[in-house]
Protein backbone atom coordinates (compact mmCIF):
# COMPACT_ATOMS: atom_id res chain seq x y z
CA UNK A 1 0.00 0.00 0.00
CA UNK A 2 1.72 3.64 -0.96
CA UNK A 3 2.28 5.89 1.81
CA UNK A 4 -0.21 8.58 1.38
CA UNK A 5 1.52 11.24 3.22
CA UNK A 6 4.88 10.79 1.30
CA UNK A 7 3.41 9.96 -1.75
CA UNK A 8 1.80 13.58 -1.65
CA UNK A 9 5.35 15.08 -0.50
CA UNK A 10 7.07 13.72 -3.26
CA UNK A 11 4.42 14.65 -5.96
CA UNK A 12 4.13 18.26 -4.47
CA UNK A 13 8.54 18.39 -4.69
CA UNK A 14 7.84 17.40 -8.04
CA UNK A 15 5.01 19.39 -9.99
CA UNK A 16 5.27 22.35 -7.59
CA UNK A 17 8.53 22.30 -6.44
CA UNK A 18 7.49 22.94 -2.50
CA UNK A 19 9.57 21.65 0.31
CA UNK A 20 7.79 19.70 3.06
CA UNK A 21 7.48 22.56 4.79
CA UNK A 22 5.76 24.74 1.94
CA UNK A 23 3.39 21.56 1.44
CA UNK A 24 2.34 21.88 5.07
CA UNK A 25 1.51 25.24 5.11
CA UNK A 26 -0.25 25.02 2.25
CA UNK A 27 -2.11 21.95 2.92
CA UNK A 28 -2.63 23.87 6.68
CA UNK A 29 -3.69 27.30 4.79
CA UNK A 30 -6.64 24.75 2.51
CA UNK A 31 -7.79 22.83 5.79
CA UNK A 32 -8.56 26.50 7.47
CA UNK A 33 -10.46 27.37 4.55
CA UNK A 34 -12.76 24.38 4.26
CA UNK A 35 -13.35 24.65 8.16
CA UNK A 36 -14.70 28.17 7.66
CA UNK A 37 -17.52 26.35 5.57
CA UNK A 38 -18.07 24.02 8.12
CA UNK A 39 -17.91 25.64 11.37
CA UNK A 40 -20.17 28.28 10.08
CA UNK A 41 -23.17 25.62 9.55
CA UNK A 42 -22.78 23.68 12.59
CA UNK A 43 -22.72 27.23 14.68
CA UNK A 44 -25.72 28.18 13.29
CA UNK A 45 -27.26 24.38 13.67
CA UNK A 46 -25.98 24.48 17.17
CA UNK A 47 -27.21 27.88 18.11
CA UNK A 48 -30.39 26.84 16.75
CA UNK A 49 -30.95 23.87 18.46
CA UNK A 50 -30.11 25.94 21.95
CA UNK A 51 -33.03 28.08 21.44
CA UNK A 52 -35.17 24.38 21.20
CA UNK A 53 -36.38 24.16 24.64
CA UNK A 54 -37.35 27.85 25.12
CA UNK A 55 -40.01 27.57 22.46
CA UNK A 56 -43.03 27.44 23.96
CA UNK A 57 -44.03 23.82 22.41
CA UNK A 58 -41.42 22.17 23.24
CA UNK A 59 -43.11 20.94 26.57
CA UNK A 60 -45.11 19.24 24.97
CA UNK A 61 -43.09 16.69 23.06
CA UNK A 62 -42.93 13.55 23.39
CA UNK A 63 -39.96 11.78 25.73
CA UNK A 64 -38.62 10.09 22.69
CA UNK A 65 -38.59 13.31 21.10
CA UNK A 66 -36.42 14.94 24.02
CA UNK A 67 -34.23 12.19 23.77
CA UNK A 68 -33.52 12.97 20.19
CA UNK A 69 -33.32 16.53 20.55
CA UNK A 70 -30.56 15.56 23.72
CA UNK A 71 -28.34 13.77 21.10
CA UNK A 72 -28.92 16.02 18.32
CA UNK A 73 -27.62 18.97 20.45
CA UNK A 74 -24.77 16.65 21.65
CA UNK A 75 -24.05 16.00 18.16
CA UNK A 76 -23.73 19.20 17.15
CA UNK A 77 -21.67 20.32 20.58
CA UNK A 78 -19.11 17.46 19.47
CA UNK A 79 -19.20 18.46 15.33
CA UNK A 80 -18.31 22.18 17.24
CA UNK A 81 -15.71 20.56 19.34
CA UNK A 82 -14.30 18.47 16.64
CA UNK A 83 -13.87 21.23 14.02
CA UNK A 84 -12.70 24.18 16.41
CA UNK A 85 -9.69 21.72 17.69
CA UNK A 86 -7.74 22.03 14.89
CA UNK A 87 -7.03 26.06 15.66
CA UNK A 88 -6.67 25.30 19.49
CA UNK A 89 -4.44 22.69 18.58
CA UNK A 90 -2.16 25.29 16.14
CA UNK A 91 -2.37 27.34 19.14
CA UNK A 92 -1.11 24.87 21.90
CA UNK A 93 1.68 23.80 18.83
CA UNK A 94 2.23 27.40 18.24
CA UNK A 95 6.47 27.64 17.30
CA UNK A 96 6.72 23.91 18.30
CA UNK A 97 7.61 22.66 14.50
CA UNK A 98 5.75 20.33 14.36
CA UNK A 99 3.43 21.09 11.72
CA UNK A 100 3.44 17.80 10.03
CA UNK A 101 1.50 16.28 13.18
CA UNK A 102 -0.59 19.51 13.55
CA UNK A 103 -1.57 19.31 9.74
CA UNK A 104 -2.16 15.32 10.04
CA UNK A 105 -4.19 15.89 13.52
CA UNK A 106 -6.24 18.32 12.01
CA UNK A 107 -7.05 16.41 9.10
CA UNK A 108 -8.37 13.54 11.52
CA UNK A 109 -10.16 16.07 13.51
CA UNK A 110 -12.04 17.63 10.29
CA UNK A 111 -13.11 14.02 9.36
CA UNK A 112 -14.10 12.95 12.56
CA UNK A 113 -16.15 16.64 12.51
CA UNK A 114 -17.95 16.13 9.32
CA UNK A 115 -19.33 12.79 10.66
CA UNK A 116 -20.74 14.59 13.65
CA UNK A 117 -22.03 17.74 11.75
CA UNK A 118 -24.01 15.01 8.94
CA UNK A 119 -25.14 13.42 12.38
CA UNK A 120 -26.10 16.52 13.65
CA UNK A 121 -27.75 17.59 10.62
CA UNK A 122 -29.61 14.32 10.33
CA UNK A 123 -30.72 14.48 13.86
CA UNK A 124 -32.20 18.76 13.36
CA UNK A 125 -34.06 17.12 10.37
CA UNK A 126 -35.74 14.79 12.28
CA UNK A 127 -37.03 16.59 15.22
CA UNK A 128 -38.44 19.24 12.93
CA UNK A 129 -39.84 17.15 10.16
CA UNK A 130 -41.78 14.47 12.94
CA UNK A 131 -42.78 17.57 15.50
CA UNK A 132 -44.46 18.95 12.31
CA UNK A 133 -45.73 16.13 9.78
CA UNK A 134 -45.18 12.78 12.19
CA UNK A 135 -42.91 10.43 12.65
CA UNK A 136 -42.59 8.29 9.26
CA UNK A 137 -42.09 11.58 7.90
CA UNK A 138 -39.66 12.76 9.99
CA UNK A 139 -37.69 9.16 9.30
CA UNK A 140 -38.00 9.54 5.75
CA UNK A 141 -36.75 12.98 5.72
CA UNK A 142 -33.68 12.10 7.19
CA UNK A 143 -33.22 9.11 5.81
CA UNK A 144 -33.23 11.09 2.16
CA UNK A 145 -30.69 13.65 4.29
CA UNK A 146 -28.20 11.10 5.54
CA UNK A 147 -28.24 9.31 2.01
CA UNK A 148 -27.02 13.17 0.59
CA UNK A 149 -24.63 13.49 2.82
CA UNK A 150 -23.14 9.88 2.66
CA UNK A 151 -22.62 9.99 -1.01
CA UNK A 152 -21.55 13.92 -1.92
CA UNK A 153 -19.36 14.26 1.29
CA UNK A 154 -17.92 10.08 1.37
CA UNK A 155 -18.89 8.07 -1.33
CA UNK A 156 -17.68 10.45 -4.15
CA UNK A 157 -14.59 11.43 -2.94
CA UNK A 158 -13.55 7.91 -1.79
CA UNK A 159 -14.76 6.54 -5.07
CA UNK A 160 -12.39 8.62 -7.04
CA UNK A 161 -9.69 8.50 -4.17
CA UNK A 162 -9.78 4.76 -4.80
CA UNK A 163 -9.57 5.71 -8.74
CA UNK A 164 -6.50 7.78 -8.38
CA UNK A 165 -4.92 5.00 -6.47
CA UNK A 166 -5.97 2.89 -8.93
CA UNK A 167 -3.84 5.49 -11.67
CA UNK A 168 -1.14 5.78 -9.94
CA UNK A 169 -0.64 1.99 -9.54
CA UNK A 170 -0.82 1.89 -12.90
CA UNK A 171 2.20 4.20 -14.07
Amino acid sequence: MVDVWSHDEAWSRRERGETELQRLDRNLVELVSELRVMQTGVQVLFAFLLTVPFAARFGSVTTFQKVEYLVTLLGAATASTLLMAPAALHRVLFRRRDKRYLVRTAHRLTLAGMCCVAFAMTGAVLMVVSVLFGDLAGAVAAAVGTSGYVVSWFVIPMRRRYRIRLVDHES
